[in-house]
């Protein structure tokens, strides 16, 4: 079956399978919050991009191949409540940007804008927006066999930017680096996977970008 990206809190996984990485993407915690399982095809490595909840579903998503890593988007909690059980059980290095790893549960390598995280043989680059915190993280796969990947945490979804909670300075920061360092550098066809809800491409929103910056938020 084709990926869609639809999944439901207790529900099985959706998996995408990629030339050289393979994504699965499950809903965890009251939140519904999405939490995706990189796997390198060529070495077998995983990466975990938000330890969000629910760690017994996240450690039988990744099975007996484990975790080299785990990057949390942001350093919100619904985000991480499974961040210590999962790295203790794993070994796991935890990575967060400098500005929000002081509020994760564990000890955290930082990485800063346009340095890169691997996984395998597989590059991910460090994307900082800011606004909805000020550490927030995206991380951007570009395949080399088709359009790009986006991870973006609570910074884009479908039909806009993250909670900015009537902070107009967080929001025009927000929507300014999600435009100069996402939407003005990337095509249509990049397919973007929020933290949650389901997924969007950036040309099905690029056209709503007028409509964010009149309704603030």
């Amino acid at each position: 079956m084709s990926y869609t990206g639809d999944v439901t809190r207790g529900g099985s996984a959706d998996v995408r399978e990629l030339d050289e990485l393979t994504i699965s993407k499950v809903s965890v915690g009251p939140h519904d919050n999405n939490a995706y399982l990189l796997r390198c095809n060529g070495t077998g490595e995983q990466l975990l991009v938000d330890a969000a909840n629910d760690a017994p579903t996240l450690l039988a998503l990744a099975g007996d191949a484990g975790l080299a890593t785990v990057v949390t988007t942001h350093r919100h909690g619904d985000h991480w409540q499974a961040l210590s059980e999962v790295v203790a059980a794993t070994g796991a290095t935890a990575i967060a940007h400098p500005a929000d790893a002081g509020e994760l549960p564990v000890k955290a390598e930082t990485v800063e804008e346009g340095q890169t995280v691997r996984v395998g043989q597989v590059e991910l680059e460090v994307i900082h927006l800011v606004g909805h915190t000020p550490g927030s993280i995206a991380l951007l796969y570009r395949d080399p066999h088709g359009h790009p990947h986006l991870f973006t945490g609570d910074s884009l979804f479908p039909g806009g930017v993250g909670n900015t909670w009537g902070d107009s300075q967080a929001f025009a920061s927000l929507l300014r680096d999600v435009e100069t360092k996402i939407f003005d550098r990337l095509p249509d066809d990049t397919w973007f996977y929020p933290g949650h809800g389901k997924d969007s491409t950036l040309g099905r929103e690029r056209p709503s970008l007028p409509e964010w910056h009149a309704r603030g938020w």
